[in-house]
């Protein structure tokens, strides 16, 4: 009997790996996309070429403003929530419990109720934690607090489906995106491992208007009967900060976002400068990797280390290590706590931010939104930030990564199996 029942449960969980298994097998990517750029970032018609690829909007006339870590991005967004007249349009993946989200609430609550119209979009997994209490104090003051694709028994499906954007305009003139959610992990300045490095970037200009757009399309998925309200397109009159926002969606189909991934790389000559966490490659990206070592540009990968909220997807980052190092790229992992910044700089020139990861989740799961803009400014000072992280990472060297041990190699290249889902 014994015996009987240990076939049995053999048989059983051989029956779950086989499902798992062919789930994987049917989630791989069926086309491996080898995408090279006919312009470089250094012709002026490049941004017009990439956003025209992506089927994007371009602007011009915009300014940025990076904000480095809880410091610096929590105080600016709260004093554009604070001096509101109009309007808040307002999305997150994460709204948690504690300090941060209750200095955001008591904010958009007295926005409210001086007339202000608050629009809210929650996730609504990522959002699971956000106390009751703030969620009636914002209601009551008339905040529409829309949640986005609560989960169904009848729709277990949809638990895949996140918005992991962050979106914060208001009035419809200032804008801010980039990595951080509401909650206290993101105070301070990444000094230790409760405050997470992160970045943020404060807009001006017409790009607002689209980051708006990005926020009204969750609006209407999660709110229901939406009147979606713009202010008018302002008139561009100089080049200057040349910029576009794409938007993934993939209920809608959309894979522009990894398309924008992989036009980077492949617009690079000399410099390719990447800063995420959740690293995880498939064939395209390896592809487009290798691609632009062969035509000599230096690239350089800054990802989390074992600080991570995530340590299966660790592993199946370092999976591809041995292969990347092996062609020249150089990989640091942040020491001092949970790196959670989402920055490209291409040739020091074109610089890509917002709310996605370089991973599958991100660019082909999640809805997101990132921003891509052309200014040596704001590139020349993305750089100096990654500068000053390489300071306190720890370069990844590959003759010592090659003598880690057996169970280290065989628990990342299991975790790797998982890649499309991460």
């Amino acid at each position: 009997m014994a015996r009987a029942a240990v076939r049995r449960a053999f048989i059983i969980l051989g029956c779950i790996a086989a499902v798992i298994a062919g789930l994987l097998l049917l989630a791989q990517d069926q086309d491996t996309l080898k995408i090279r750029s006919g312009v470089d970032p250094d012709d002026p018609g490049h941004t017009a070429y990439v956003a025209a690829l992506v089927g994007a909007d371009l602007t011009r006339a915009n300014r940025f403003d990076v904000l480095t870590n809880g410091e610096q991005l929590i105080p600016a967004m709260l004093e554009a929530i604070r001096g509101a007249k109009r309007r808040i349009s307002f999305e997150t993946y994460i709204y948690d419990t504690g300090k941060v989200p209750d200095m955001f609430t008591t904010a958009f609550e007295d926005a409210a109720r001086r007339g202000v119209r608050v629009n809210m979009v929650v996730d609504a997994v990522g959002g699971s934690s956000m106390e009751d209490a703030h969620v009636k104090r914002l209601e009551a003051a008339g905040v529409k607090v829309a949640w986005f694709n609560t989960p169904t028994w009848y729709a277990l499906e949809e638990l895949n489906y996140r918005t992991h954007r962050k979106i914060l305009v208001v009035d419809g003139e200032i804008g801010f995106t980039g990595g951080a959610g509401i909650a206290d992990h993101w105070q301070g300045n990444a000094r230790n491992p409760e405050e997470w490095r992160d970045t943020h970037i404060r807009m001006f200009g017409p790009i607002v208007r689209l980051l708006e757009a990005g926020f009204y399309e969750n609006f209407v998925e999660a709110a229901g009967e939406v009147a979606p309200v713009f202010d008018d397109a302002p008139e561009e009159m100089d080049l200057e900060g040349r910029s576009f926002v794409i938007r993934s969606s993939p209920t809608g189909g959309a894979n522009e976002l990894k398309r924008l991934y992989l036009l980077a790389i492949a617009s690079s000559r000399r410099t390719l400068d990447i800063t995420t966490p959740y690293f995880v490659t498939d064939e395209s990206s390896r592809w487009a990797f290798a691609d632009a070592v062969k035509r000599g540009v230096k690239v350089r990968l800054l990802v989390e280390g074992n600080l991570t909220d995530a340590m299966p997807v660790k592993y199946a980052s370092r999976d591809a290590y041995e292969l990347l190092l092996g062609q020249g790229i150089e990989i640091y992992e942040y020491q001092p706590t949970m790196l959670h910044t989402k920055t490209f700089v291409i040739d020091g020139t074109m610089s890509i931010f917002g709310s996605a990861n370089f991973d599958n989740r991100s660019l082909e799961l999640n809805d997101e939104l990132n921003v891509a803009v052309t200014s040596k400014e704001l590139a020349g000072r993305l750089l100096a930030d990654f500068e000053q992280d390489l300071r306190v990472a720890q370069r990844v060297d590959l003759e010592t990564w090659k003598k880690r041990s057996f169970l280290k190699k065989t628990r990342e290249n299991f975790w790797s199996f998982f890649g499309e889902i991460f």
